[in-house]
């Protein structure tokens, strides 16, 4: 009865943790360029699944005892990087990435009175006070010069991320590729980190001026699966309050007895 209690609090924790995710991705479904997250799930360990030394068989060794799954846990969390709807904007600061999913924009951020690169996929970028093209954020954009400096809004950038002006090449995009974007982190802010496991690729995809990658969060989906999560919730909370129930009238009816 104890391990029935711990069992069904154990999954209401556990279904707590993925409805933070499902509200994140709902919470960010109009966010240019965000990727969902993905809650994995995996079996409790088998460590409880043994019968320890208790002197019946006279053995030193946990005894197998048979497969018992009380409970899942939350594994990981993992980032769908598949790539979002391109929607046409017009304006000419707004850039996306088409046909790489890897791939991603290289800003500076500043962090200890120094900047650190991170990355993006959301290129709603606009011009700051001194021409700079920057982040919603304010944060710099980086070519392979560093910073791109611009002088208005007139400007071309070509598929290929160079940024023409005045008849004349300014910049190039810095745009960096990962042969493994599951490796990179969520840093916050709609930026991603990467990590010593993180590895470099060729670029492979497009750049396309005037568009805006959309989010790649599907509202019905997620609104379903936070509806299952209710559910889920719902049926333990009363697993928990029967089993509650029953050990009152152990404690109290058949203790007298």
């Amino acid at each position: 009865m104890i391990r029935g209690l711990y069992t069904s609090g154990y999954s209401m924790l556990t279904l707590n943790r993925k409805m933070d995710t499902v509200s994140n991705n709902m919470a960010n479904v109009n966010t240019n360029g965000f990727k969902k997250d993905t809650v994995v799930f995996e079996e409790f360990s088998d460590v409880l699944m043994k019968r320890f030394f208790d002197g019946s068989d006279h053995s030193p060794a946990p005894a197998q005892i048979g497969n018992m799954t009380l409970y899942n846990d939350i594994a990981t969390v993992h980032t769908d990087f598949t790539q979002g709807a391109l929607e046409n904007t017009g304006i000419s600061t707004d850039v996306a990435i088409d046909g790489d999913e890897g791939a991603f924009f290289c800003v500076a951020v500043p962090e200890n009175n120094q900047f650190r690169e991170y990355y993006t996929r959301d290129g709603a970028f606009k011009l700051d006070s001194n021409g700079r093209l920057v982040t919603r954020d304010g944060h710099f954009v980086m070519g392979q010069n560093g910073p791109i400096m611009l002088e208005g809004s007139e400007f071309t950038i070509t598929y290929r991320g160079e940024i023409i002006q005045n008849g004349e090449t300014v910049d190039t995009l810095r745009i960096r590729k990962f042969e493994n974007p599951e490796s990179l982190r969520k840093y916050g802010f709609n930026l991603i980190t990467a990590t010593g496991e993180s590895q470099d690729a060729a670029f492979e995809g497009t750049i396309q001026q005037g568009f805006v990658e959309r989010s790649n969060v599907d509202s019905v989906k997620e609104m379903v699966d936070m509806i299952t999560v209710l559910r889920a919730y719902e049926s333990n909370q009363k697993l928990i309050q029967y089993q509650d129930s029953t050990l009152e009238r152990a404690v109290n009816d058949i203790g007298r007895v």
